[in-house]
């Protein structure tokens, strides 16, 4: 027998070390969240897991297991035949499912048979985001965050971009949330991740990051849009030092603008947005910014945005929750442009990366 037994934090330690992720649960399951680079061959399908489940209420236990045993024996039947019969004799895969039960076991137990050297997750997925969600708090403790502030559309985000571009090291929360983090941040067409596979992304950026470079951040508060940072990077950042950018406000609407082109080409989506403002603005606000948006004046919407509402928002926001924000060093952006984020970020990463780094 091949076949071995590994605890979830013996896992994380060896990660890298698998041959083949196996997630034998079903297709939603899957979806919801998976290990990093985790293929998914389910023992039983979705359909499949409603079916024996029906069997199992409604008739009994004995009778589900009959059942689901042929269902599982055909699906990793399939498997083996698409997957597995070019695979060499010391092919050394990990399999999980939910709580390492049997649909995870049924597979390895095969694949042991076969002679391949299987690892099984004690726990299964479960397990392992306990696991996970433990090794990523101990690993945001220990990285060297710089925190970039600004305004909103002062070009965080095309700063941190840019800032990987030059070869500095980024956490971009926004981009692994699929969402701008701001009422109207929300991406049309791009639905944002479960929260567990939120916190998956999280942890798989936060593993390949080096603790002895800085790591660049921009000023999140706990949730980006409706999912949450852990509470232990949450502290990280906001215990980290700061860095402001500046761009007038004019520049500041252009951008936005350039940057949310959907509510440019959709009027009528942006003003539903607005209402979503109206606790905070007032009904009749709201009415007069929607008007304005309707006849073709989004620029001024926007400016009346983040004067009245962004603005002393984001400021009240900043000294109230990032320790170092008052002690920021500012960079000034004469513009939006390419050119001008490149100038910036690379002064932002002369003066935080140690000698020698990329």
């Amino acid at each position: 027998m091949s076949l071995t037994l590994l605890s979830a934090p013996d896992v994380i330690a060896r990660y890298d070390t698998f041959d083949t992720l196996v997630d034998a649960r079903s297709e939603s399951e899957y979806s919801l969240d998976h290990l990093p680079g985790a293929l998914n061959w389910p023992t039983l399908h979705d359909e499949e897991r409603k079916t024996i489940g029906t069997l199992y209420k409604q008739v009994n236990a004995f009778e589900a297991k009959k059942r689901g045993a042929a269902l599982a024996a055909r699906n990793i039947a399939g498997h083996i035949e698409q997957h597995m019969l070019e695979k060499p004799k010391d092919w050394a895969p990990l399999a999980y499912c939910w709580r390492g039960g049997k649909r995870s076991g049924s597979l390895a137990l095969v694949l042991d048979q076969i002679g391949f050297r299987v690892s099984l997750i004690e726990g299964g997925y479960k397990a392992f985001r306990a696991a996970m969600l433990e090794d990523l708090a101990a690993r945001a403790q220990g990285l060297n965050f710089q925190v970039v502030c600004g305004t909103t559309g002062s070009g965080k985000t095309r700063l941190l971009q840019t800032l990987a571009q030059i070869g500095a090291q980024v956490l971009d929360l926004e981009e692994l949330a699929k969402h701008r983090s701001s009422v109207l941040g929300a991406i049309p067409g791009v639905p944002q991740p479960s929260q567990k596979r939120f916190d998956t992304l999280v942890w798989e950026k936060i593993r390949t990051l080096d603790p002895a470079r800085t790591v660049y951040v921009e000023s999140e508060s706990k949730k980006v849009g409706n999912v949450a940072i852990h509470p232990v990077l949450v502290n990280a950042m906001r215990t980290s030092p700061c860095v402001l950018i500046d761009l007038s406000l004019e520049e500041r609407v252009k951008l936005l603008l350039e940057d949310y082109a959907f509510f440019v080409e959709h009027p009528p989506q942006f003003c539903l947005r607005l209402d979503a403002l109206t606790a905070q603005r007032g009904k009749a606000v709201i009415e007069e910014w929607k008007k304005s948006v309707m006849r073709g004046d989004l620029a001024g919407v926007v400016r009346a945005l983040l004067a009245d509402h962004y603005d002393p928002v984001y400021l009240q926001s900043m000294q109230r929750n990032f320790q170092g924000f008052s002690t920021a060093r500012t960079f000034l952006l004469p513009d939006r442009h390419a050119h001008a984020m490149q100038t910036v970020a690379r002064a932002i990463k002369g003066d935080h990366e140690t000698p020698g780094a990329a």
